[in-house]
């Protein structure tokens, strides 16, 4: 026995062995007079290809035969394909595919029965060959479960070395092949080897009914572990030339956990031996004639990526933002378009079906939950699946732009997902070409009725009544913002009078010339005596509701106006007979300080009486 192996699978092993051998009776009618069994572990999907010959010993015919798995490949189990072939040698026909069930049978502990239907009934003394091929995901366990960056990644791989079966075996041999020369240990049993990187068991004779033969291997395996926890693929039919379809990964790293810091320096100048088990590319072979590729990430757009198409196919090489090793993960989004005509066709009885594979298009990638979202277009009706293998159908509506009853969508789970499951499968559906037109009309509809409100809007008079209160309200509510207006006017214009007349005891302090003094006094006193006359008509204009309110505003910036008014002309008179009669300036400053000094307190309480006025 391997010396890496743990104690604890040693107890365990031995405890199956006992289990079986103390198990149910074997069926006596069916022998299984040879079983060559060849099992692929040089990736993280262990693949087991089996050859059987059946034989027919008792009286009775059989139409089924009973497969069995221990509980372990049972949960493990993702594809099973059982096939026989017609004729021998050269007149072999094409490999005819069987019908395999969950068994009925009542199964011993620890293990599950599947009926594989018989292409035929076999009968006494006949025969029958079939090819048996499995796929297995997770039954390779990393050991040691974490590593360091320059570690390379080992694994433990369990089984039997008799193949399990609910009928005697006249003769079998087993071979396991290792993707690596390098294997640490393996279970010893006689007779057994290793070579070329195979580990052989058998020939084994006249093994008994559900024998069970305990066997480990301790190998490496490099391979990278992609595991995609979460796959959503959404595939969008549109009839006027195109399939859309989006996929959302979330893909891990499930091989042994990375410890430790990652140096980058070293990943990139070591790549042999720095990260051997990590992977940092990713191919998918999408389908042909694919176009508008795009992959992104949460962050946005990734440019790392390469494109290759021809007639036949389409790859995507893509790399994520950095190497993924053991229990790293990312998410991240491919989208692309392929030509309707290419997958979409219709049948015999009117309907039509859309024919494309199932899976994800990365290669050697397992699938832990898969879910195909087949968006068909609205008004399509009687929507069903057809599969080659098991799985979960629900029928959804989708509502998307200009949807008014829906889109169905025919959705589509399953778990455990292999490559071997990138089959094609279809989507069955009626759907008139008349519905097409849908969209487009309701589109016309939509801006008919826009611009028609358009024109009734610049055609039709939305304005209230004359006669309502609330538009006389707001009617005199503009007169009375009109005559402010005017009033503010005008009060502007005695302002600019009042600074011009300042201005020109200024120019006389300066030139002396009394005359021009006297004669800006007079044009002020015409200018102020005008805007007299504007004040009282315009105040004389305003509603009759509203004019005491106005009335009592304008009086008092009014009266402290011409208050300010008569002490600047008193201001003026005073200063011109001062220098009519040569007085020298400090007498004349004492004799205009008192006026100057009340001016401009009126000066300050004219200005915030004139802003209260907007009120």
């Amino acid at each position: 026995m391997a010396s890496s192996m743990p104690r604890s699978l040693l107890s365990v092993s031995s405890l199956l062995c006992l289990f079986f051998a103390l198990a149910c009776a074997a069926p006596a009618n069916l022998v299984l007079t040879k079983v060559d069994r060849k099992i692929d572990l040089s990736s993280q999907i262990v693949r087991s290809t089996t050859q059987i010959r059946v034989e027919n010993k008792g009286s009775d015919p059989a139409s089924e035969l009973l497969l069995a798995l221990n509980s372990a490949q049972a949960k493990s189990l993702s594809y099973l394909r059982v096939t026989t072939s017609e004729g021998k040698g050269k007149s072999k026909s094409q490999a005819i595919v069987l019908r395999v069930l969950p068994a009925e049978a009542q199964s011993p502990a620890n293990v599950t029965f599947y009926s594989v239907q018989l292409p035929k009934s076999l009968n006494k003394g006949e025969t029958v060959a079939l090819d048996i091929y499995s796929a297995f995901t997770h039954l390779l366990t990393p050991y040691p479960v974490e590593i360091g960056q320059s570690d390379v990644q080992l694994v433990l791989f369990h089984d039997s070395a008799h193949f399990l079966s609910p009928y005697p075996v006249k003769v079998q041999a087993t071979a396991m092949k290792v993707p690596s020369f390098r294997v640490e240990s393996f279970t010893k049993v006689e007779p057994s080897k290793i070579s070329d990187g195979e580990i052989r068991y058998g020939p084994y004779e006249n093994v008994p009914a559900l024998s069970y033969m305990p066997i480990t291997a301790h190998f490496e395996n490099n391979e990278p572990f992609a595991v995609v926890k979460e796959l959503e693929r959404e595939i969008e039919i549109s009839h006027w030339g195109n399939i859309y379809i989006t996929e959302k990964y979330h893909l891990t790293h499930a091989g042994a956990r990375h410890k430790g810091g990652f140096s980058r320096f070293d990943y990139q100048s070591k790549p042999s031996a720095s990260g051997a088990s990590s992977f940092r590319h990713l191919l998918a072979r999408l389908p042909p004639r694919a176009h508008s590729v795009y992959y992104r990430d949460e962050i946005g757009n990734i440019s790392t990526s390469h494109l290759r198409s021809d007639l036949r196919k389409t790859e995507l090489e893509l790399e994520p933002r950095y190497p993924l090793f053991g229990g790293w993960q990312v998410t991240f989004t491919i989208g692309y378009g392929i030509p309707l005509q290419d997958f979409v066709f219709k049948a015999e009885d009117g309907r039509r079906f859309l024919n494309i594979t199932f899976g994800s298009p990365f290669v050697n990638v397992v699938v832990d939950n898969l879910v195909v979202k087949v968006v068909l277009p609205e008004g399509s009706t009687e929507a069903s699946a057809t599969l080659p293998f098991a799985a979960e159908e629900a029928l959804r509506t989708k509502y998307t732009y200009l949807d008014t009853v829906g889109r169905p969508v025919v959705e589509l789970t399953k778990k455990n997902v292999v490559p071997e499951h990138n089959v094609h499968f279809q989507v069955h559906y009626r759907f008139s070409s008349v519905a097409m037109l849908a969209e487009p009309l309701l589109l016309v509809v939509g801006f008919f009725a826009f611009f028609g409100a358009c024109i009734a809007y610049t055609h039709f008079d939305f304005s209230i009544s004359k006669s309502s209160s609330s538009y006389q309200a707001r009617q005199q509510r503009e007169e009375v913002l009109d005559a402010v207006q005017r009033i503010q006017k005008v009060m502007n214009e005695r302002a600019a009078t009042s600074d011009k007349l300042e201005a020109s005891l200024r120019d006389l302090a300066r030139t002396g010339n009394v005359a021009t003094c006297k004669a800006a006094r007079k044009e002020a006193d015409a200018k102020l005596k005008d805007t007299n006359k504007d004040l009282k008509a315009i105040l004389d204009s305003l509603p009759a509701s509203s004019r005491s309110t106005v009335l009592a505003k304008v009086d008092t910036l009014m009266q402290k106006e011409r208050e300010k008014q008569e002490k600047l002309q008193q201001k003026h008179t005073v200063t011109v007979e001062a220098y009519e009669k040569k007085l020298s300036s400090k007498e004349i400053d004492s004799r205009v300080a008192p006026y100057q000094q009340k001016l401009t307190a009126l000066k300050q309480e004219v200005a915030e009486l004139f802003h209260l006025l907007d009120d």
